[in-house]
């Protein structure tokens, strides 16, 4: 996945960014709690950032249900909506995490808030940042390989842009048996790469990226596939370095 120009970003950058934030049979967080540990060791308190409303559930509901997750870590979780300053609090935060939801919510509300930039400069600055789903796709160059129904109209489809390529979280691959004669998610993202030159990384259920400063890492039990404009999809295996396309 390496190429002679190697983008560099700052040393301090700290991530984990997940498919999905429950995997079949398990607890809300459950099977990223070592990561979690890890990422936020140095911290007490961890900012939520509630604003893609699962469901359509309330902000002080989301937080509650994620607070559960944080709380068998020994850590409090709270929401960045009862900040009366949300870019201050960004900027003072130890940790921040943004759960999945719908990512067209998400990201009109972080512009709507004047957060998006905020909470970027946070993250170039060493701010540990977890990212489940749509709190996944925003770390991305852009939204647009959401799966997500397009319900609001967000003011630009530019995200964080924290790592070099998109990602399609929750990535499903064709089912050969199904008679469904819809588009499988790879036809959806090589209609992107028609206008797109952005690479795209399918992650699978249970599968995440770790991020510590130049380094990306493939992590979880699952492959994860790959998109590059003009060329065939492919695989790479857990424990590889994807910093670079």
């Amino acid at each position: 996945m390496n190429n002679s120009e190697t983008k560099r970003f700052p040393p301090s950058r700290e991530l984990v960014i997940a498919s999905t934030s429950t995997v079949y049979g398990g607890e809300y967080l459950d099977y990223l709690t070592s990561e979690m540990s890890d990422l936020f060791k140095d911290t007490e308190e961890v900012i939520f950032i509630p604003y893609a409303r699962p469901g359509g559930i309330s902000h002080d509901e989301y937080t509650e249900k994620a607070a559960k997750a944080f709380q068998k870590i020994g850590k409090k979780l709270v929401g960045l909506h009862t900040f009366k300053n949300p870019a201050e609090a960004l900027k003072n935060a130890k940790g921040a995490f943004t759960g999945g939801g719908n990512t067209f919510v998400l990201v009109s509300a972080l512009y709507r808030l004047e957060l998006m930039q905020p909470l970027r400069e946070a993250i170039f600055k060493g701010l540990p940042y977890l990212g489940t789903s749509a709190g996944s796709n925003i770390c991305g160059v852009s939204m647009q390989t959401t799966n997500d129904m397009p319900i609001v109209y967000p003011p630009s489809f530019k995200t964080l842009g924290v790592i070099p390529f998109n990602l399609n979280p929750h990535y499903l691959d064709p089912d050969l048996g199904s008679k469904h004669m819809g588009e499988t998610r790879e036809t959806r993202i090589a209609e992107f790469h028609t206008q797109n030159t952005v690479p795209v990384v399918g992650l699978r259920e249970g599968s995440w990226l770790q991020v510590k400063g130049d380094e990306i890492i493939l992590k979880g039990e699952l492959k994860a596939r790959v998109f590059e404009q003009g060329k065939e999809p492919y695989e790479v295996e857990t424990g590889t370095k994807c910093s670079n396309f």
